[in-house]
Formats: structure tokens, C-alpha cells, sequence
């Protein structure tokens, strides 16, 4: 029996590995407007197609020693981490949530928020591809979760309808408030999609929990690495520091994951101790 669940999850892992190699896909064409589908995978440097014996998550850039086979130039080592990072993420979902349709939902959601984290980081863009993808999904799901009886910890279709537009509305109107303080834009149209897609998932008060806890991950961010490290390398080149430009899609993601897991457990905690 230990040996059946070992290679359960071991399948699980390589499963959601294969879908981080998909993830990777589209990490690298969706900022640049491409298809996804179209061409097959390739090498980023010469262009060249990659074999499937080429293509196994993780174990071929090792097998490769992170090298193109056709032109010898270095592979990133972005790709295996994401796809081993998105392989456990399954693991995990499956492992807390039980097999299901809650622990796909969970790791589906936590899967298209790593892409959101990453493009965001790398190019101050969040691709519609993900988060219109992933407002979709979440709403079939939510129907399919409704009909079936199973939900919990996702919102029921009336809490995602309202999750939606307060989550969408609520950082339009922040962004709007920042553009007004810094007179520039503080928040781009990703952002709104993003809050709708994390609406859909969690409803309206978990939706507005997210953007707090999204500001508090960019607070410590800000305060524990971004000025500290910035400051230092500001006084060696003996420059003013500078605030820098911070993608907030970076920390939403993963305040949305917080949210989900704990977030009901946080506003029960509060309401009790706080209000109660």
C-alpha cells in the first residue's frame, strides 16, 4: 500500500510538472504576444525544435547539463524550477485536499498565480492569457463545484459574481487613488483582471483580504530587501536612491493563495477577537 501511494504521488508530481513545462510556455510568449500552441517548443537562443526525449520535466535540463543540444548555448535555470515548484505545488494540493476536484481547483489557481508572479516580476506585465484563462476556469469550476456539492474553499457562484466585481472594482479604485498621490500610474488593467479572477475564486470579503495582505507582502518586501539593497548600491555609486517601480501582480498572487487557504480561518479569528 505505501509503495501504491508513493508512485501516486510521484505521478501526481510529473503531472503537474508537465503542466509547469506548459506554464514555462507560456511565461516566455505570452508577454511577447505569441501562440502558445504554435511552434512547438524550442530553443529560446537558436530557435531550434526540442525533442520530446529533450522535453522531460526537469530530468532533461539535467540530462542536458543545462545546455541547447543543437547549439550548446545555456538553458535557464527558470525551467526546471518552475515545472519541480508547480509538480510539488500538485503534490501538495493533493495531499491536504485529498483526491478531487478541489485539490485540481487548488493547484489549477495556485499554477496560473505563479505565471501571474513571474511575468509580472520579469516584465511589469500580467498577460491577459492567464487571467482571463484563469476567470473562466474559475467560473466553470464554480458552477461544476455548485452542481456537484463540493466548494469549500472556493466561493459559491453568488459569492464569485460579487467576488468579481469587488475585487475588480476595489484595486481599480486604489489604483486610481495612487495615480492621483504619485501622478503617475500606480496600477495597470492587469491588476483589475487579476482581482476579478481572484474574486471569482474567493468572494467579495476574501477578494478585499487579498489586496491587504498583498500590501502587507509589499510592505516587508519594500522594507526588508527592496530599500535596504537599493540604498547600499545607491550610496556605492553615490547616487540618490530612488523608489523603484514594484509589480504588485508579484505579491497579489501570492497573497491570493494565503487567502484561499487561511483567509476564512483569519476573518473568523478577527471577528471574534477583534470585533467580538
Amino acid at each position: 500500500a505505501a509503495n501504491m501511494i508513493a508512485f501516486f504521488f510521484v505521478l501526481v508530481f510529473f503531472v503537474g510538472a508537465s503542466v509547469g513545462s506548459f506554464l514555462n510556455v507560456c511565461i516566455a510568449r505570452w508577454p511577447a504576444e505569441q501562440s502558445v500552441v504554435r511552434p512547438r517548443s524550442r530553443c529560446p537562443r537558436c530557435g531550434a525544435g526540442i525533442a520530446w526525449f529533450d522535453n522531460v520535466p526537469v530530468v532533461s535540463w539535467f540530462v542536458l547539463r543545462a545546455k541547447c543540444r543543437n547549439c550548446g548555448l545555456p538553458i535557464s535555470s527558470q525551467y526546471p524550477i518552475v515545472e519541480a515548484v508547480v509538480g510539488l505545488t500538485w503534490v501538495a494540493a493533493v495531499f491536504w485536499f485529498g483526491p478531487g476536484s478541489i485539490a485540481l481547483r487548488v493547484a489549477v489557481f495556485a499554477t496560473i498565480l505563479l505565471g501571474i508572479a513571474i511575468t509580472d516580476a520579469k516584465h511589469y506585465l500580467i498577460p491577459d492569457g492567464f487571467t482571463v484563462t484563469g476567470l473562466l476556469l474559475g467560473g466553470a469550476a464554480c458552477l461544476v463545484g455548485a452542481y456537484l456539492g463540493v466548494q469549500d474553499p472556493f466561493a459559491s457562484p453568488v459569492d464569485a459574481m460579487f467576488g468579481a466585481c469587488v475585487g475588480a472594482g476595489a484595486i481599480t479604485i486604489i489604483g486610481w487613488l495612487g495615480e492621483v498621490a504619485l501622478k503617475k500610474e500606480a496600477m495597470g488593467f492587469g491588476d483589475t483582471t487579476l482581482m476579478a479572477m481572484v474574486g471569482v475564486a474567493l468572494g467579495p470579503g476574501r477578494a478585499l483580504l487579498t489586496i491587504f495582505v498583498g500590501a502587507l507582502f509589499a510592505a516587508a518586501a519594500f522594507l526588508l530587501v527592496v530599500y535596504p539593497v537599493g540604498l547600499v548600491r545607491a550610496r556605492a555609486r553615490g547616487e540618490r536612491f530612488e523608489v523603484p517601480l514594484v509589480p504588485f501582480g508579484v505579491f497579489l498572487a501570492p497573497a491570493a493563495m494565503f487567502t484561499l487557504l487561511f483567509g476564512s480561518s483569519l476573518i473568523g479569528w478577527y471577528i471574534d477577537r477583534v470585533i467580538g
